[in-house]
């Protein structure tokens, strides 16, 4: 059996009868192959896009174009109202995933189109698993073992429309200048959106002023919300002069996340107890090689 004939079958061995599956879409290449093997498939499915509110402008003009079916579930409140309350995400305390793209499909079978050959973590998922993070949901994930090729070659196949940010160099489109894209193409990103860019340095100024009211101390390193936008967007290359006995790859995941800690909790942090343990915790789960370039969130 094909990968594609094996993609179907799963689809319909994993159905309910009584509930259509909850297709989470994204509008990537991944999402617009998994829908349409689920019309193939014949399942029931209610194929929903989980707003982000800072997803590229072409990914959802694309959607509302060639996908009006895609049900658009809106988060309670945008982005840019959390980051002055939450604090900025980084690669190792990126709560906004949990917040905005893992919202829904609660108490149902949710399929997605995650694949082994996106990281190392990855690898560990299963074409059914059960999640009882948060609230109870099985995931089905009927591509888990197509490579990236494959995807491309049903998506040429098929015929089917996607996001024209493909053609202009994007392999993977998610957030924009989210923490887990490589730095290259973040500030490529950065200077291209720069009503994204202007929006995002007026949270961070409000941000700054939250936490300069609350614990001044924790912001202290930057003189303004616009330095530490600034600092976030270039990974805070500026690494101290006093440094720590760490590994070359704690240490810049240490100034990485330090200051982004400290914003998020309103207090100092213990470099060497609390940011050490969340670094060997980060270390022990993800290889080295997807430190620099990370797969970005689907």
């Amino acid at each position: 059996m094909d990968k594609i004939q094996l993609a179907i079958a799963r689809l319909k061995e994993f159905e309910l009868k009584d509930e259509p599956y909850f297709l989470a879409f994204s509008g990537g290449k991944d999402s617009i192959t998994i829908k349409k093997l689920a019309d193939l498939a014949g399942v029931h499915y209610e194929a929903v896009y989980n707003v982000t509110t800072i997803d590229p402008p072409e990914l959802v003009y694309f959607m509302r174009k060639v996908h009006p079916d895609v049900r658009f579930s809106f988060p309670p409140k945008a982005f840019l109202t959390r980051v002055p309350e939450r604090g900025f995400p980084t690669r190792l305390a990126r709560w906004c995933c949990e917040e905005y793209k893992e919202r829904g499909g609660i108490g149902r079978r949710v399929v997605t189109g995650i694949r082994w050959e996106e990281s190392r973590r990855r690898q560990q998922r299963r074409v059914v698993e059960p999640c009882f993070k948060g609230n109870y949901k099985v995931f089905v994930n009927p591509i888990i073992d197509w490579t990236e090729q494959d995807v491309w070659s049903f998506i040429k196949q098929e015929k089917l429309a996607y996001c024209k940010l493909y053609d202009e160099g994007w392999k993977r489109i998610g957030c924009l200048f989210c923490p887990f894209t490589p730095r290259t193409r973040r500030k490529m990103q950065v200077a291209h959106y720069s009503g994204y860019r202007k929006a995002f340095i007026r949270a961070f100024v409000r941000l700054h002023e939250n936490r300069k009211r609350q614990r001044p101390e924790v912001v202290a390193r930057w003189k303004d919300g616009r330095e530490m936008f600034w600092w976030w967007v270039n990974e805070a290359k500026q690494v101290a002069k006093k440094q720590l006995s760490f590994s070359e790859t704690e240490t810049r995941l240490l100034y990485q996340c330090r200051g982004a800690l400290e914003v998020q909790t309103g207090r100092e942090t213990s470099e060497r107890e609390t940011i050490h343990s969340l670094m060997e915790d980060y270390l022990n789960k993800v290889a080295p090689e997807e430190i620099e370039q990370p797969v970005l969130f689907e």
